[in-house]
């Protein structure tokens, strides 16, 4: 497979190409202290989204599209985002493009610190978006709504991202503790080596230890965790994965839906 992942060494060389639209994912007040020059600022964090009803979802849709419209983003050049490290605000927006069906996208491998630690070129101005008409086309083959995850609660390989506090039950931060039943819970954290950069492939094919041929639904509290699990999985080569965008922030506020603690 063709890696989502992009060295700093390979970035620096086509920053200045006119068909790339770098955007630093972090907090605006991380990106005023400094960022690499040319990127635009879009803090994905600001954009949860706990509703996976089919209006919800359609939603979801239209904002996300009008968000990178205004960021400029088109399906004829290469977006790359970065956040500190190899961390789950990047990862949000490599999965939404995935979603948008745009496939040209990729993550600055170790992010910002590892940029600014090799001691390359960074700048303090802000840099204004050029908008495009991108229209996005959904594909619902990597989103999972919580329908699709209560139909394959006995047949999916459900990875929890959180940490194991919030998986068991000792931290809430939703009207109810717990877990989606039958879930696996690995932090994302461990997605990372400790400078912060993604794992190889080997490593995290030795940490997520499943057939090739399951499906896998990913999920934390709000989908960011999840999404750079998804990125890992596909890094170690699984194909059909999904993340459910609602995650806890939607099941664990939903009555009725199974828990597990």
């Amino acid at each position: 497979m063709t890696t989502s992942l992009i060295q700093s060494g390979e970035l620096a060389g086509i920053l200045d190409s006119p068909s790339m639209v770098l955007i630093d994912a972090r907090s605006f007040a991380a990106y005023e202290k400094g960022h690499i020059p040319g990127a635009v600022n879009l803090d994905l964090f600001a954009f949860h989204w706990f509703d996976t009803s089919r209006s919800g979802i359609e939603a979801f849709g239209r904002q996300t599209v009008d968000l990178f419209s205004f960021c400029g983003v088109d399906y004829k050049g290469r977006i790359v985002f970065y956040d500190d490290e190899s961390g789950m605000l990047a990862s949000r927006g490599v999965w939404l493009l995935w979603y948008l069906s745009h496939h040209t996208v990729q993550l600055l491998d170790g992010g910002f610190k590892k940029w600014s630690g090799e001691m390359r070129s960074i700048e303090t101005r802000t840099n204004n978006y050029t908008p495009s008409d991108f229209k996005g086309r959904a594909n619902p083959d990597v989103l999972a709504d919580y329908k699709h995850v209560e139909e394959r609660l006995e047949e999916a390989t459900i990875i929890d991202a959180r940490s194991i506090a919030e998986y068991d039950g000792s931290i809430a931060r939703a009207a109810r503790r717990g877990h989606i039943p039958n879930s696996y819970n690995i932090d994302f954290r461990l997605n990372l080596n400790g400078d912060g950069t993604l794992k190889d492939a080997h490593s995290l094919r030795r940490l997520y230890p499943f057939s090739k041929s399951d499906e896998i639904i990913t999920y934390c509290q709000g989908a960011y965790r999840a999404a750079n699990t998804f990125l890992a999985l596909k890094e170690a080569g699984f194909e059909d994965v999904r993340v459910y965008l609602g995650s806890w922030g939607e099941w664990g506020n939903r009555a009725g839906l199974p828990v597990e603690i």
